[in-house]
Formats: C-alpha cells, structure tokens, sequence
C-alpha cells in the first residue's frame, strides 16, 4: 500500500510550503499515472504536477526498490509481529487474566475474559477506514508514531487495572485503536519504496507476524511464570516503544496531496474514486464473504481436537504448523506475486480461499492426529498466500494515491465476519454436540468469495479493452479531421486564397 502524503524530509504541513503540491482529487481532470522502467530497470511513475499557472508539466518518480526502503520494511515487519504477536498470544495472558481477577473455573469469567481478547483484535480491522482518513491527511510517519504511542499508554494502563471493567477500555479500546493506527502506514508506505518488488516485499512484512506469534507464547509463559501478569504487560510495552521508534523511518517519497484550504477536502475524508472500480467493489465484498468461515478453524481446533482425540493430544502442534508454514507462504507467495502480470494476483487469493475452505470441510474427516497435520499444514500455507497479496492487489485496483482508503475499508468490512463467524460455530457446537457441522459449513463461505472474486480479473481485461477501443476511436477522428484541414487548406491553395 502507499499514499500520497508527505515528502522526505518534514512534516506533511511544513512540506506543503516548501514542495510543489500535486493535485489527487477525484473531480480533477488529470492524466493517470503512467508506469514505465527506467535504463537501470528501477520503477518510475509519472506523476501530473499542478502550478499556480494554467496547465502544468510532469514529473517522473522512480521507485527506488531498496536503499533506505529496506530499512522501512524492517520496521514494518516489527509492526506486524508486535502488534498481531501480541494479539494472538492473548490466549497466554487470558489464563493469566483468570487467575488474576477469580479462577480458571468460573465459566462466566470466562466469557467475559474473552471478550477482552475479542474486542481488542476487532477494533484493529474495525479502525482502519478511520485510520486511512488519518493516513491520508497526516501523513504516514505522524499517523504510524502516534499510533504507537497510544498503545503503549493502553497497554501500560492495563498492566496497572486491579479489575476486568477497566480492561475493556485499556487493552479493548485503547490499546487496540493504537495498534490499528499504528498498522495500517506500516503497509502504506512500502509502496513509496518498491514497486516491482512490492510482493515480496509484503511477504517479508506480514511474516513478521508469524515469527512473533511462534515465540512470542514461549517468551510470555516464562515471564508471567517468574514476573507474574503486571510486569510481563510492562516488559510487552518495550515493543509498542520500540513500534513508535520504529514509525519515525517512514520516510515518504510521493508526492503530498494539494491542500487549498486549511480544511481538509472532502475527497480525503471520503475517497469516492476507490468506489467507482468495480473491480475494487467486487473485492470489497468477496473478500469478507470468505472470511465468515475462514477464522472458524483457528478459533475452534484445539476444542475440537480435545473432543476428538483427548486433553493429552499435542494440540500446540497444530498451531505451530499453521504458524510456520504461514510465515513460509508470506515468503512464497510474496515472491509469487510480483511474477504475476496486473489483477491477475486475484487468482492467487482465489485458490488460497479455496484451499482452505476444503481444508476446513476435511477436518472432521481426519480420523487420525497426522491427517490433522497435513491439513493445518496447508491451511497455513494459504493462510500466508492470502495475507501478503492484500497491498499488491489493491495497488492493482485502485492504484497508488487511493491505495490508503482501499485497504482502510476493506479492512473494516472485514471487522464484522471476524467477529461474527466463531461465535456461529460455537452456537452450532452447543446445538450439535460436535464441531462436524460447524466446520462443515465454516468451508462454504471461503469456497463462494473466492468464486465471486474470479469476475474481478474477467471485468478488469473488459474495462481495458473498452478504454483501448475509445481512445482508438478518439484517434481516428482526430487523424480524419487533420487530413480533411490538409485537403481544405491544399483547395484553397490552388485557387488562390491565402490559408492564413
């Protein structure tokens, strides 16, 4: 992902008066983008420059697919792993939360525990069409920083609470809204950096997540088993500093939007023009229609392999295999990607949907703990290939200056099948007697977005042609009517008449 905020070397406020500003709102009749390589093979694009006269002249950026670029995507990458590295070692700390304010008996403790958990992972999708807002008119670097610092009082304000109530907003709300805030430019900027290299890129970045969240559960049940809970939640705070040390290297690269007013405009608050493709509309809702079922098997599992198999099952195995064969298809796929010419990267999401949708109708098949194995193997696999090709398709779709929103929206429609789709599972099982059904159905919704998400390339091929054959027409017309001046000017030539 990327914006269109800042340039290096300021602030987005005090960039606008020592830089020319570029004009990127949707009612202004500019020409797009143009992409082309530059002798050493770097990435350039042409980017309209707006001045004070009439008319304006172009400007070519070139990405530079490394330099100081890899220093940002070790920072984002430490974005990633700290934010959802704590986020999924929150199992560790529910235990911990338990003993701390009743007992691991209490099964209405329990639900309300659990909701702490629940509430902080859903505010982060939840926030981001906010954050994109943030993003677009503060810049990434100031809208990244602050995030972090936000979350770090959140958490450190949790590590101080002597009751549930408190937690709701320190950790839930707080703490959950920093980490979104902070998130979100993580992936933005990579896109001022690379843009051949932008997959891989993205796979590295989103790898972070699942090397922290292999350790990180380690390192958690050493602490709270020496420390105790309040200390280990101080010691976490380490990495939301270093998050916020983190945010200061994004240094921007494009160009800052025009700001004409003091005001920020109306297309910043709400960009329309992600919403005019369709192909970003068809994307906007296949992609949280797969995801009703997708989070069922990672939240359900281990109950399900304790009903299954015993309570002395190595049911932790499972979780490694989703988390490392996650990580390794962030690296694959990434890879992958940026081989694959334009929307067609929709289709490496499509068979990630599909996979792990029969994945998820193959669980209750496996009758035996390897045949469990192989299936999170793969799960994981494609987990990963769905996670870091999220940015270099909405790059495709929406292109760079509204790539912000894109991603901002799409993560907040994701919000509510997240939040919804486990408790349905968990509804069923009560009802049922077993996860059978649950994980039957939780198999569908992966299937059907990933079907509905294979018009995306179909109609983009269409649109371009369309386009192609207008301005073919448009060029005839102008070819006929300079021959027709030539042969009007050659008439009145010859008898005479003066063609000035």
């Amino acid at each position: 992902m990327t914006e269109e905020n800042d340039i290096p070397g300021g602030d987005a406020a005090a960039e606008d008066e020592s830089v020319p500003e570029f004009q990127t709102d949707a009612d202004d009749k500019l020409p797009e983008r143009e992409l082309v390589l530059g002798d050493n093979g770097d990435s350039r694009v042409t980017v309209p420059r707006q001045t004070d006269a009439a008319g304006g002249d172009q400007v070519d950026f070139v990405h530079p697919e490394g330099g100081w670029g890899w220093v940002v995507m070790l920072a984002a990458m430490w974005c990633n792993g700290s934010v959802f590295g704590i986020q999924n070692a929150f199992g560790i700390l529910f235990l911990s939360l338990l003993r701390e304010f009743g007992s691991e008996d209490d099964e209405d403790l329990r639900f309300k525990t659990a909701w702490v958990g629940s509430l902080s992972m859903g505010m982060i999708f939840f926030c981001s069409p906010i954050v994109s807002v943030f993003t677009d008119i503060l810049g990434c670097r100031i809208t990244a920083v602050g995030g972090a610092a936000v979350g770090l009082v959140g958490l450190l304000a949790s590590s101080f609470v002597k009751s549930l109530g408190p937690m709701y907003f320190t950790y839930g709300i707080v703490f959950a809204c920093g980490c979104s805030f902070a998130y979100q430019p993580s992936l933005v900027i990579l896109g001022h950096y690379f843009n051949k290299r932008l997959g891989l890129v993205n796979g590295i970045v989103t790898a972070g997540s699942s090397i922290f969240t292999i350790t990180l559960p380690i390192v958690l049940s050493g602490l709270l088993k020496n420390v105790g809970l309040q200390i280990t939640m101080r010691i976490l705070c380490i990495l939301m500093l270093v998050l916020m040390l983190a945010g200061f290297t994004y240094k921007p690269l494009l160009p800052v939007k025009s700001r004409n007013t003091h005001e920020p405009r109306m297309s910043q608050v709400f960009n329309i023009n992600i919403w005019r493709s369709l192909g970003y509309r068809i994307w906007a809702f296949g992609v949280p229609a797969a995801l009703y079922g997708y989070f069922v098997p990672y939240v359900h599992l281990m109950k399900h392999v304790e009903e299954r198999f015993g309570q002395d099952a190595s049911k932790e195995v499972l979780l490694m295999c989703i988390g490392i064969t996650s990580g390794v298809g962030r690296l694959i796929f990434g890879r992958v990607a940026d081989y694959v010419h334009g929307v067609n990267k929709v289709y490496l999401q499509v068979t990630s949907f599909l996979v792990i949708g029969v994945m998820s109708m193959m669980i209750p098949l496996c009758q035996i703990f390897g045949g469990l194995i192989a299936v999170c193997l793969l799960m994981g696999l494609f987990d990963g290939c769905f996670i870091c090709i999220m940015a270099p398709i909405a790059f495709e779709l929406v292109g760079a200056k509204d790539v912000s929103q894109a991603i901002g929206f799409l993560l907040g429609l994701m919000s509510v099948p997240m939040t919804v789709g486990p408790p349905i599972a968990g509804f069923l099982r009560d009802r049922l007697g077993s996860y059978d059904v649950a994980f039957y159905l939780a198999g569908i919704p992966p299937i059907f977005g990933g079907a509905v998400l294979c018009l995306i390339p179909w109609l983009e091929a269409r649109r371009k042609k369309r386009e192609k054959e207008e301005v073919n027409k448009q060029q005839d017309v102008t070819h006929k009517m300079i021959e027709h001046e030539k042969t009007q000017g050659g008439v009145q030539c010859k008898n005479g008449e003066s063609v000035l």
